[in-house]
């Protein structure tokens, strides 16, 4: 029986709440420092708040602890760690060898899972990450199901693969573009998201090929239709990016995944069960399109490649909704008329569209009925532009107002054999059980098949996190009140109450002697302190060069990915037939990047020029 879990972001405590009312089995959440989102930190309280809400369903918390860290940081990274044991998370998300070597050192108990940030795409690296006592990999986004599966088959604990959010385009924990830009490192949390701003595409000439676009934005990912794949593949855990989304973005999502998990595990129940507890209840029907996306895309998930690029679009612009067929202006206020097909829209709805230089801008209506929509004036906004939705204030309040409800069944057993004495059995769907013995009435029911339907009415139904189910009810029945029965379920409530629910436990690994380190560790493996300069040293490696925060060397690649401008643009000597066009650069605001084709790998570089 293999459990599937479903791995949801959280900016704050509610959001992290919200994901599980909406069927999250595990949330990941940064404490208050190193963690690879740093406008995204928590206080340790907020954090055992969420894990004692996610002990009452058996689902996990995940704390990020997956910057790279220095020296001088040391001490404040293990003191963070202790407290976040104490908290009661269930595992620590890292990056840093130091922190695992410091967490065995002292003891700490938490499982340690590999970041997307260690960049794990080969059974090799896996196989050696593993080896560190690692129980869980996430592995990196760039990936097709046959190399998730080579490394499945060489490794023994649990796969983690991102399914839906927005996409790097570089390889996770070796981009260096914005530290090379700012001195914002995004192995620190500080990322200025470069791939997101606009470049011109020039020749060794200085020939402009393509002006003001968002070269390296990617569509952001969504794997919903290739779950089942997933899972076959070896994928134990299915992570949604987000930890700076909004709460609405999370429960749409969350709730979207995991009734596609549930599909996939009511038709393989000897197969597959979730990795914890409860059925989400109410709510509201989930819809991708209509929460913050560039587009989407499967990348390389089939080993091909594909339109992946967001170039116009590296923001939320959302689904069309018209053509601007008028403005007409009234002092600082303008209404837009649209043509093309009636769509529904609603007061608050923001709308986007793409100006001048390819700028995406936007503005909210303030009444909005098609074709009409009244608000505030936006210069840029021309006749004959599209508009799109980018907001849709409608689906927004049902999402926000909607009430999740996540409940765990319980099988109630009633033995009325002994007179005056009511006996009740009750199971919880984790197996945690308890046994109660309540005096009742001794006068038996007149009318037995009236006070068997008032049994079973009042027995099913809920308190509290429990739903219940009456299962056998044995024995003459007594003539007894509503207020009684409904005593009787909510005694065996809180009796349940005080039992933890079972934990699916986490893979824990042992640590491994005998596998060997890479003779060279480079700056993309991220060593900026001592204890993972030793740790390294120790297992083999001949020469460890530090980090490229430290050392800032020239001739450093910022980019690696599989991503191609040239494949993109069907500029492609090798896949497309088209002449080689020589040397490209990107430009942006005076700087120079060289753009490299290492083709025998069908991957691209960004460096300084």
């Amino acid at each position: 029986m293999r459990h599937l879990e479903l791995l949801s972001p959280a900016r704050d405590i509610h959001i992290g709440i919200a994901a599980i009312d909406c069927g999250a089995d595990a949330v990941y959440i940064a404490g208050p420092a190193f963690g690879a989102r740093a406008a995204a930190g928590n206080s340790v309280e907020d954090i055992a708040e969420l894990c004692r809400y996610a002990s009452l369903f058996g689902a996990r918390i995940f704390v990020t602890l997956n910057t790279i860290i220095y020296n001088d940081e040391l001490e404040e990274a293990l003191d963070l760690m202790k407290k976040i044991e104490e908290a009661g998370a269930d595992a620590l998300i890292v990056q840093d060898p130091a922190v695992i070597v410091m967490a065995r050192r002292c003891g700490i108990r938490m499982a340690m899972h590999a970041s997307t940030q260690c960049a794990i795409r080969t059974p090799q690296k896996a196989v050696f990450y593993e080896s560190m006592g690692l129980g869980r990999l996430v592995l990196e986004r760039q990936m097709s199901l046959d190399e998730i599966k080579a490394i499945r088959a060489a490794t023994r604990g649990e796969l983690e693969f991102f399914v839906h959010g927005a996409l790097c385009v570089c390889y996770s924990g070796q981009c260096y573009m914005s530290e090379a830009i700012e001195g914002r490192s995004a192995n620190r949390g500080e990322c200025i998201q470069a791939c997101r701003s606009l470049y011109d595409l020039v020749d060794s000439s200085g020939k402009i090929i393509l002006r003001n676009k968002a070269l390296l934005s990617l569509k952001d990912y969504n794997l919903l239709s290739r779950l089942e794949d997933l899972v076959e593949a070896g994928v134990d855990s299915f992570k949604i990016e987000g930890r700076l989304k909004s709460e609405t973005y999370v429960r749409n999502a969350v709730l979207e995944y995991s009734r596609a998990l549930d599909e996939i595990v009511s038709r393989h129940p000897d197969l597959y069960r979730r990795a914890s507890f409860g059925k989400v209840t109410g709510g509201f029907v989930p819809d991708l399109e209509k929460t913050f996306n560039r587009g989407y895309t499967e990348l390389f998930i089939d080993g091909k490649r594909g339109k992946w690029s967001s170039m116009d679009a590296p923001k939320s612009i959302g689904e069309p909704v018209g053509k601007v067929a008028r403005i007409l202006l009234r002092g600082d206020k303008m209404t837009v008329t649209l043509s093309g097909e009636r769509v529904i829209l609603s007061n608050g709805d923001g709308f986007s569209f793409i100006g001048h230089n390819s700028k995406i801008s936007g503005f909210r209506g303030d009444v909005a009925s098609w074709p009409q929509i009244e608000g505030k004036d936006v210069p840029q906004l021309r006749e004959g532009m599209i508009l799109y939705r980018n907001t849709d204030a409608a689906f927004e309040k049902r999402v926000s107002s909607a009430k999740t409800a996540r409940e765990i069944a319980v099988t109630v057993d009633l033995d009325f054999n002994v007179k005056g004495l009511l006996k009740a059995f009750a199971t919880r769907e984790d197996g945690g059980n308890v046994f109660l013995e309540v005096p009742c009435p001794e006068e038996e029911a007149k009318d037995k098949e009236r006070m068997a339907s008032i049994v079973k009415g009042q027995i099913e139904k809920k308190s509290g996190i429990y739903s219940f189910l009456l299962g056998r009810a044995e024995g003459r029945l007594p003539m007894m009140s509503v207020s009684f029965i409904n005593s009787v379920r909510r005694e065996v409530a809180d009796a349940l109450g005080k039992i933890p629910v079972r934990k699916i436990p986490l893979m824990r690994l042992a640590e491994e002697e005998g596998v060997r380190a890479p003779n060279a560790i480079s700056y993309k493996d991220d060593v900026a302190n001592r204890i993972s300069r030793d740790f390294y040293f120790e297992r083999g490696s001949e020469s460890v060069e530090k980090a490229y925060e430290l050392t800032h060397r020239t001739d450093a690649e910022l980019m690696r990915t599989r991503y191609c401008i040239r494949h993109e643009l069907g500029m492609c000597p090798i896949h497309q037939g088209a002449k080689n066009t020589g040397e490209l650069f990107l430009l942006n605001n005076g700087r120079r990047f060289r753009l490299g084709f290492d083709c025998k790998e069908c991957e691209m570089t960004v460096s300084k020029a």
